[in-house]
């Protein structure tokens, strides 16, 4: 799933919900052709270590989330 809402992430990330994987984009540019040009990025570098995980996405940074 990719996301913008904060809100639903922390509900996933917070209260532990399983899924199959999130992408919680926090984008200071928030236009579609910015959107499109990062999760492209995104899958470029790191396509294989998506599935499962909980991943925050900047323009500027990957995170992906320590399980708890």
């Amino acid at each position: 799933m990719i996301t913008s809402d904060k809100d639903f992430g922390e509900k996933i990330y917070k209260e532990g919900r399983a899924h199959k994987g999130v992408i919680l984009l926090r984008l200071e540019d928030e236009r579609p052709t910015n959107k499109v040009a990062v999760l492209k990025k995104l899958l470029e570098s790191y396509a294989n270590k998506l599935p499962g995980e909980f991943v925050v996405v900047s323009e500027k940074q990957v995170r992906f989330a320590r399980k708890g």
